[in-house]
């Protein structure tokens, strides 16, 4: 689950930290974000368990229902819901049932929150139309999931405010395990039953390695990547950039010289698009050509043995702006 794209976004923020709190202790540092990555695994199986938790609440509530029903003679609420054949399979998976006993993960403090995406829940029409249907297929209920899921979980400030409270570690991680929690959902089949198997923490070791690696390159070669940055930077105006632009020309800097299966554009655009997300609106044009302009000094150079991209046409300073927004939309389409 946990891929390159988190990876680069955790090693951001951490080789961000390490210069800015004093203790530049690299083992520490490294030990902290391997445990930011695993919270976000953390985050992974406790939203897994909000749609079980959303299920009891549902099932309280029939009940509750169902016993004034029986009072009054009246005909007995629907239970499709609150038994949705998506939400038992999940409800029963060992995988997920194992992993919050030994994290000791639960909503069972957060009954009020609970209540109210319930009844958020009900009042959408993605239920309306769903208590409504006559189609009780397994297919059925894991697509009703995925679309309050995604319309009711995905965005919603609530849900980010309470997780922030719990872990400081999931400020920026929710936008990201989101896509693997509706990911998971598609790919539940009901003949799997309690072994569906869930999204592993790292997809291979080679994910974890490409982590510790990148963190140490970064860091242990932070001059020699600095320097880099100031020879090529003839057209630039490298004393006015900002600190997180060096930052993350670092690090890109480290991945491009350290995994030689990765191809330059990829890196610079992975770059490029976390400048936009972390620095200053102007940082992503900056950053591309300052990217461009160091891989081809490092090829030249004999420093990088790698493809280069195809050659950027010539601009002048003053249309670096314009130009960014055209590139904006250019990596946005990649």
């Amino acid at each position: 689950m946990i891929n390159r794209e988190l990876i680069r976004i955790k090693i951001v923020q951490l080789t961000y930290a390490y210069y800015q709190n004093g203790n530049k202790n690299i083992d520490s540092a490294e030990k902290e974000l391997l445990f930011c990555l695993s919270k976000a695994y953390d985050l992974y199986n406790y939203l897994l368990e909000l749609i079980v938790a959303i299920t009891h609440e549902e099932r309280h509530r029939v009940e509750i229902a169902t016993q004034k029903a029986n009072r009054e003679g009246l005909e007995a609420p629907s239970q499709k819901f609150a038994f949705n054949k998506f939400a038992v399979q999940l409800e029963e998976n060992k995988m997920l049932n194992t992993f919050l006993e030994e994290q000791k993960l639960s909503w069972d403090n957060d009954v009020e929150f609970i209540r109210k995406m319930c009844t958020q829940i009900e009042s959408s029409s993605i239920y309306q139309e769903y208590m409504e249907s006559s189609d009780d297929s397994y297919e059925a209920d894991r697509e009703v999931w995925r679309k309050l899921y995604k319309q009711l979980i995905q965005e919603n400030s609530d849900i980010d405010a309470l997780l922030e409270e719990k872990s400081l570690y999931w400020n920026d991680d929710k936008e990201v395990v989101d896509t693997f929690v509706l990911k998971t959902i598609k790919r539940f089949d009901a003949a799997n039953k309690s072994e569906q198997e869930l999204l592993p923490e790292y997809r291979d070791e080679e994910d974890r390695e490409f982590a510790r690696k990148l963190f140490r390159a970064t860091i242990l070669n932070a001059d020699t990547y600095q320097r880099y940055m100031s020879e090529t930077s003839h057209n630039w105006d490298f004393s006015r950039l900002a600190y997180m632009d060096v930052v993350i020309m670092q690090i890109a800097i480290a991945e491009m010289l350290t995994f030689p299966n990765i191809p330059i554009s990829v890196t610079i655009n992975e770059y490029v698009n976390l400048a936009k997300l972390y620095s200053t609106p102007k940082s992503g044009g900056y950053i591309n050509g300052m990217l461009d302009a160091i891989a081809r000094y490092l090829v030249e150079t004999g420093k990088l043995l790698k493809a280069l991209p195809e050659p950027k046409q010539r601009r002048s300073t003053n249309r670096v702006q314009r130009n960014s927004e055209s590139n904006q939309t250019n990596d946005e389409l990649q």
